[in-house]
């Protein structure tokens, strides 16, 4: 198996460098040099070493195949117009870091609506390959692949059950749309790894305190701060109610911990200056009016808006917006909605996603009842950016790109569900194994 995948890769990647004339060969080589970085400390993870290493490989090489189709066929603008104004501007930051300032003010006022740190992944990468958005693309596969590990630990973290974390890692590799995003030159792959990298940060900081992982919680913090402010403050609300109610069982010890905690998180923000900035982003975007101004307009103008005479500037307003917001969020596109080939695309994935919810309610009900401490963090964390999402999208395929951010931890959910339904079975059939045989009874235990 490892040969075939080494043989595989090698095939893949000459044939992207010689037929991506100009761009092929570089980006095949700076993904080479940052996929053996990065394979290294998936390759220090001592669970399920192997499993991950090869789900790695096939998950990067995927995404590498659809990143090059995407940009030999340009493709960009069908799947993710983003990724030109990414481009551009990341090109523009580039110029003003060589000298060149005409380009300044185009930069400071797209930072001034967040999302620079994208900006500074593009200048980043074109100052070492020069401009070259199929390299900027492998580089969000590299991003995107290597969340399949953190997803893996986060859910054997919460659940300490190896089917559960590998089947949860299954979905992050191969779900197409989490593929998709991440194989373009968007900001969706580097938010999601933040977001799992400050959850599983949180959830080893609960067990025990420790300063490597605290550092690895800021400065994942400030990455998401960087690329989406208001998944920050969810985020940081997340991480602070979860250390404040506590992962474990309360004694002196844990809550002196949990309290020095906070505190350097706090300490932390201040030094980034997140506590100067956060009053004026929140009074420019966080109002109900601003909100309902976006909403408004993602509604209105767009052919897959829904819920145009929704008015969210009230929070009676926003309250009852809420369910419908919600079951577009999670379901949408629906197959009425199908109006054209970009949609339409979506059909195979959402039959699997809808199939899969009903696990995910299994997998929620048994987390919330049994492992309630321990998945604290990112509980609360996709309940506030559901409830958020479901106020503030009017627009389905802003809807089903989001939801990517969500997907991640919802899969480690459905993956518990998963595996409680075929333990049940299990369970059921040798139930009746026992009974034809005459053996006694013996009752099978779960091993979540």
């Amino acid at each position: 198996m490892n040969a075939l995948l080494a043989i595989l890769a090698f095939a893949i990647s000459i044939g992207i460098a010689l037929f991506v004339p100009g761009h092929g060969a570089t980006a095949v080589i700076l993904c080479a040099v940052l996929a053996v970085l990065t394979g290294f400390f998936v390759r220090q993870v001592q669970i399920d070493r192997d499993f991950l290493s090869k789900l790695f490989v096939i998950g990067l090489l995927l995404r590498m195949l659809v990143g090059t189709l995407i940009f030999t066929l340009n493709l960009q603008e069908f799947f993710g117009g983003d990724a030109n104004t990414y481009d551009n501007l990341g090109y523009q930051l580039l110029s003003t870091w060589q000298g060149n300032k005409i380009y300044l003010a185009n930069i400071e006022i797209f930072s001034a609506g967040g999302g620079w740190g994208m900006l500074y992944i593009v200048a980043a990468v074109y100052s070492i390959v020069g401009r070259n958005p199929l390299a900027v693309q492998f580089v969000n596969a590299i991003i995107g692949v290597a969340t399949v590990p953190l997803v893996y630990l986060c859910a054997h973290q919460m659940f300490r059950n190896r089917r559960v974390a590998r089947i949860a890692a299954l979905f992050v590799t191969f779900y197409p749309s989490l593929v998709l995003w991440s194989a373009q030159g968007l900001k969706d792959a580097p938010i999601v790894l933040l977001l799992v990298l400050t959850m599983y940060a949180t959830l080893r900081l609960g067990e025990k305190l420790n300063v490597k992982f605290f550092l690895v919680l800021i400065l994942s913090l400030f990455g998401v701060l960087s690329l989406r402010f208001y998944i920050f403050y969810m985020v940081v609300g997340a991480v602070a109610g979860a250390l404040t109610i506590g992962m474990r069982r309360t004694n002196v010890q844990s809550l002196t911990q949990q309290a020095v905690l906070l505190m350097g998180i706090g300490l932390a923000m201040t030094y980034f200056g997140v506590l100067s900035t956060a009053s004026v982003q929140l009074e420019r975007f966080g109002s109900l009016e601003s909100i309902q101004q976006s909403r408004s307009d993602m509604a209105r103008t767009a052919t897959s808006g829904f819920g145009k005479d929704v008015d969210v500037s009230t929070t009676t307003g926003a309250l009852k917006a809420i369910p419908l917001g919600m079951v577009n969020l999670l379901f949408a596109p629906f197959p009425w909605q199908l109006a054209n080939l970009r949609q339409s695309i979506t059909l195979p994935e959402m039959i699997v996603w809808w199939a899969s919810f009903p696990l995910l309610v299994l997998g929620l009900w048994f987390t919330i009842k049994h492992q309630l401490r321990q998945a604290l963090p990112i509980l609360l964390f996709t309940m506030m950016l559901t409830l958020s999402y479901s106020v503030f999208q009017g627009n389905v395929g802003t809807a089903y790109r989001q939801r990517s951010q969500l997907l991640v931890f919802y899969f480690i959910f459905v993956a518990v569900g998963f595996v409680l339904f075929k333990e049940k079975r299990e369970n059921e059939r040798a139930m009746r194994v026992r009974q034809l045989t005459s053996a006694p009874a013996r009752p099978v235990s779960r091993n979540i």
